[in-house]
């Protein structure tokens, strides 16, 4: 699950009023420098990882959901397309309310998905193809099944305060008992239930069956260190932390009285989380701190036991100013990564262009602290699919685009092939977000069409099962849109996104070079990665819909002369190896090239 949705767009208005302090006017261009040729990265730093959404990746069963078996049979896949580390969406016990999301044991497998036998058999042949494994770590709350949550109902010792529990307030008017606030969860209406149980409130900032806990207790700080450190010890490569935002809410006042939240205006509906600012129940500097909690964990586990550094990678769609405290401070270590979401939020808002490319690395790279790792991200479970958001014939050019930038990258499943939302009708609709709606609006907020089965052939259920039906319906372009065909192809999304991912290993230049970008014109923008004594890579991608001549010596004078192109979108025309004039480049409509001095 995600901070996601129009409650996104408030946010970015936040951010973008920081970015308005350092825009830059077309022609200028971003210079980021490098510390130069020689220096030495963590592993993880020009990572390209990989997002696993295990129900959807492949079946090995026949029950039409993916399991850890299915996964680990398709290791070997992910090596060849050069992935450095998988990320596997929740695979922990779980009713499934919310697909696992919703745990009810943190330290077993979901049995749907395998056994922790099947895990450690995965753990061991990732290690094998020198590949790492990245959890999913869920810390805002549990499900309403697991045996904490049980045992607070009960207030048993220890687990009284283990979840937010509230009285609620008497109306005064007609003597009911109500919601101690008005706040409101993300999967529609409000934020609090009532145990009939308890005879208490308890909060839950997404499903009713999912409670938040209460990380004001130190029981549950250290109960949350404690499943960190078992699957570390269990092989982990690392987190990602999932939905920090909502971690802590505000204290309340000297009665136990919580404030409520006012009308923002941006919907006139009173069952969306939008209707309402978050004022009181995101963002709250105790959120930072628990980050730096957890990567001293991740630290310890390393100086006690050697090896490679942990990662952990944070989940947020804050404004800047907040999601930066993330990386830490000056005596503080943080994440290694807070998501970059700004390749899809700054589109969702303004669309897809040349301008709105730059103005999304501006608001990370203008933004990030000092010495610290930048990342790139164009999709995920919670967001419609990239080539469906961009548009199929820009997914080679966003491919290129985070490839080509500095730093650490991100893939979702299927965007290396062009993969595209599926139609997923009311009735097939199983995303508690959507159930918790309508038929009529239930399309704005169902997250079941980027889950969709993953597409490996054109045969029988995409190849993702040998059973009879799948958990969610098939994408409707399957049999043209898999990696079967694709590998067959002479070119194709595929073929092209592993030749980045080859290129990006291989290039110095793009591991340690400086980097300059431009929206070169309201169509065309370029990136430069350049390092001395190596071959300065560009990019250029035309976001329009009429071909453009260009003069690369617009963007960099020292451009000048032939370029060789390396890689090309799968619509060019274009011939890798051939030369290209700097002075005179042409670039056709949704066309992407990566070239290079020779």
């Amino acid at each position: 699950m995600s901070v996601t949705g129009n409650q996104t767009v408030i946010r970015l208005r936040l951010g973008l009023l920081t970015l308005l302090l350092f825009a830059i006017g077309q022609g200028q261009g971003c210079q980021v420098q490098s510390s130069g040729a020689a220096e030495t990265k963590d592993w993880w730093e020009t990572a390209q990882f990989y997002q696993i959404y295990p129900r959807s990746f492949k079946d090995s069963d026949g029950d039409g959901i993916g399991d850890l078996n299915g996964i680990t049979s398709k290791l070997e896949y992910l090596k060849d397309l050069g992935v450095t580390a998988a990320w596997l969406s929740p695979i922990f016990a779980s009713p499934m309310v919310d697909f696992g999301y919703d745990i009810s044991d943190f330290f077993d497998i979901q049995p749907e998905y395998g056994t922790l036998d099947d895990f450690r058999a995965l753990i061991k042949k990732a290690k094998e193809l020198d590949l790492k494994i990245i959890l999913d770590f869920v810390p805002n709350h549990s499900s309403d099944e697991n045996e904490w949550f049980k045992k607070s109902v009960k207030r048993e010792k220890g687990y009284e305060d283990y979840y937010v529990w509230h009285d609620g307030k008497v109306n005064a008017e007609t003597g009911k008992r109500e919601p101690p606030t008005n706040w409101l969860q993300y999967f529609r209406g409000t934020a609090w239930e009532w145990n009939e149980e308890r005879q208490q409130y308890y909060l839950h900032q997404f499903a009713v069956q999912q409670p938040d806990l209460n990380y004001r207790n130190p029981l549950v700080v250290e109960q949350m260190k404690r499943v960190l450190r078992y699957w570390l010890n269990e092989g982990v490569a690392g987190f990602r932390c999932d939905a920090l935002p909502p971690l802590f809410e505000v204290l309340p006042d000297a009665d136990g009285q919580y404030p409520d939240e006012t009308v923002t205006g941006a919907t006139d509906d009173p069952d969306d989380r939008d209707y309402l600012t978050t004022t009181y129940i995101e963002d709250r500097p105790e959120s930072i701190d628990m980050v730096y909690q957890w990567r001293t964990v991740l630290d310890d586990h390393k100086r006690i036991y050697g090896g490679d550094s942990s990662v952990l990678l944070i989940e947020t769609y804050s404004a800047a100013w907040f999601t930066m405290q993330f990386y830490g401070n000056r005596t503080t270590e943080g994440a290694h990564l807070p998501f970059n979401f700004n390749l899809i939020t700054v589109m969702d808002q303004k669309g897809l262009s040349a301008q709105t490319v730059q103005e999304a690395i501006d608001l990370w790279l203008k933004n990030m602290p000092a010495g610290r790792t930048p990342n790139w991200v164009l999709g995920n479970h919670d967001k419609r699919r990239a080539a469906s958001r961009y548009g199929v014939d820009h997914i080679d050019g966003m491919n290129m685009l985070v490839m080509i930038l500095p730093g650490a990258s991100v893939t979702y499943q299927g965007e290396e092939i062009g993969m595209t939302d599926g139609e997923i009708s009311w009735e097939d609709t199983v995303d508690p977000w959507g159930c918790n709606s309508n038929p009529d609006i239930y399309e704005m907020y169902t997250r079941d069409p980027e889950r969709t089965p993953f597409q490996w052939t054109g045969g029988s259920n995409a190849g993702f099962t040998d059973g009879p039906t799948t958990w969610l319906p098939l994408a409707g372009d399957y049999e043209t849109v898999n990696v079967e065909t694709e590998l067959a192809a002479e070119h194709s999304h595929l073929k092209i996104y592993k030749m980045l991912v080859a290129l990006r290993k291989s290039s110095k230049t793009l591991q340690n070079g400086s980097t300059k970008y431009l929206a070169l014109t309201e169509d065309i923008f370029v990136v430069r990665r350049s390092l001395a004594n190596s071959p300065t890579i560009v990019g250029v991608i035309n976001f329009g819909s009429e071909t453009k001549t260009i003069d690369l010596r617009e963007f960099d004078k020292n451009l000048s002369g032939n370029l060789q192109l390396l890689v090309r979108s799968l619509a060019s025309t274009k011939s890798e190896g051939t030369t290209f004039s700097a002075q005179m480049l042409s670039v056709d409509p949704a066309e992407a090239l990566v070239l290079t001095t020779q």
